[in-house]
């Protein structure tokens, strides 16, 4: 049986700060030996809304070749990154909706079993990094999956001080899409984590 790693990493981005963190990871995966899927789901809002802000336009053009998630991704996955926004301290809309149509999968075990971890991005430097991460993860409590947080079990998670993900405080201004030195380093140790923790799983080795 191979003990190849296939992760799926879903996440959802308005103005490109999600999509800096699921690049970040996914290199950090196949680095680490993983067969990685990078899919952003379907964005909701209108696109007058869209258009509103220029650097959510750019992004949205940006990523328009990205692939949804399907069934398929889910299925294939021996872990699974979820990454969305704050959206006053939850998931965003659209991670809810992609979430709402897993139903025929969750009936059919599909989702259980399988590693999961989670990132977020928030405005503030409080506001909304644990409790996203924490409502991303009562999902997966459902699912039956085995939740894989980056905890304290590497320096870096000693400055960035989130044990439950990855989080960015992304501030409005010209430069809001970007990240910084140690969300890069979070997002890396993260990845890897998730990697080895699957593949110990997978081939029933200690991690």
């Amino acid at each position: 049986m191979s003990h190849v790693v296939n992760l799926a990493l879903i996440y959802y981005s308005s103005t490109g700060t999600g999509t800096n963190i699921a690049n970040t990871m996914a290199a950090a995966a196949e680095a680490a030996g993983a067969q990685v899927r990078v899919r952003k789901v379907a964005e909701l809002a209108p696109q007058a809304a869209i258009e509103s802000n220029p650097i959510w336009a750019a992004h949205h053009a940006a990523t328009a070749d990205i692939p949804a998630p399907s069934s398929d991704d889910l299925t294939w996955a021996d872990a699974i990154i979820l990454g969305s926004p704050t959206r006053f301290g939850n998931i965003a809309a659209q991670m809810k909706q992609f979430f709402d149509t897993l139903s025929p999968l969750w009936l059919a075990g599909v989702l259980s079993d399988k590693v999961y971890s989670g990132f977020t991005s928030t405005s503030t430097r409080h506001g909304g990094h644990e409790s996203t991460l924490l409502a991303m993860y009562n999902t997966i409590h459902h699912f039956g999956g085995i939740i894989v947080p980056p905890g304290y079990t590497d320096p870096i998670k000693f400055v960035d001080g989130n044990p439950y993900g990855t989080s960015h405080q992304a501030v409005f201004g010209p430069d809001l899409g970007t990240i910084d030195d140690d969300t890069r380093n979070s997002a890396r140790h993260q990845a890897e984590r998730v990697v080895r923790i699957a593949r110990a799983l997978k081939s029933g080795s200690a991690a």
